[in-house]
């Protein structure tokens, strides 16, 4: 048994700067605020920390109101943006979607700092909505860490103990906290640099197997062919 965690930013699509444009129009509309905003990375994080960290930089009062303001104005944003910016889904993505799909010992999920109704609405934009049964999300946790705990969380309540005891479970991502939150559940991690990290700087944090692009297929779905057929 397989079970894949799937990124989504820079490993199944490029969104061409929806979540972010759609980040820093909803701060202007909800919290008039414009300044240029320095030093708050995004890759790899979940968006429940780069609220926090914006809240900061611009001095907005981190309560459950604003909170509910930020992410109600960011999704009704993205949901626009997905449909005006120029993204895609990443070579070889859908392919290997497919084929997976097709395996009963392959489960697929979803292990994102998106928030879970940004999740959806652009999976569902790029018709992948379908290939994901469950998911671990950014909601509520600042460490991506939390996430991947979330996730193993997921999958226990969807397969029995004794199934879990044989299952390899893995993550696929393309940041340095795709790797690290992999390490924290003991996960297998497949590393593409299709995202903003160079392969090099990905190389560096050891993953079990490093990509420079899906677009060649083969070796990925190598990765996890059935098992052999006894008698």
């Amino acid at each position: 048994m397989h079970i894949c965690l799937f990124d989504i930013d820079g490993t199944l699509i490029d969104s061409g700067g929806a979540g972010q444009h759609s980040i820093l129009h909803m701060l202007e509309d909800e919290f008039q605020v414009a300044a240029p905003i320095e030093g708050i990375p995004t890759a790899g994080r979940t968006d429940h920390s780069i609220m926090v960290d914006l809240f900061e930089y611009f001095k907005i009062e981190n309560t459950s109101a604003n909170r509910k303001r930020f992410e109600a104005g960011y999704l009704r944003l993205l949901a626009s943006n997905l449909k005006t910016r120029q993204g895609r889904v990443l070579p070889g993505i859908r392919d290997i979607l497919d084929t997976l799909a097709e395996h009963e010992h392959v489960d697929l999920g979803l292990l994102t700092g998106n928030f879970e109704q940004g999740a959806h609405q652009k999976l569902t934009h790029y018709d992948l909505h379908h290939f994901f049964e469950f998911g671990a999300y950014g909601d509520h946790h600042a460490d991506r860490n939390d996430v991947a705990h979330e996730a193993i969380r997921q999958i226990q309540l969807r397969h029995a103990p004794e199934l879990l005891t044989q299952a390899t479970i893995w993550v696929i991502g393309d940041t340095p906290s795709d790797i690290t939150c992999a390490r924290a559940i003991g996960a297998q991690v497949i590393a593409v640099a299709t995202g903003v990290y160079p392969l090099e700087e990905l190389e560096k944090c050891k993953p079990d197997y490093l990509f420079a692009h899906f677009e060649e297929i083969q070796p990925v779905l190598s990765l996890f062919a059935p098992p052999p057929v006894t008698f």
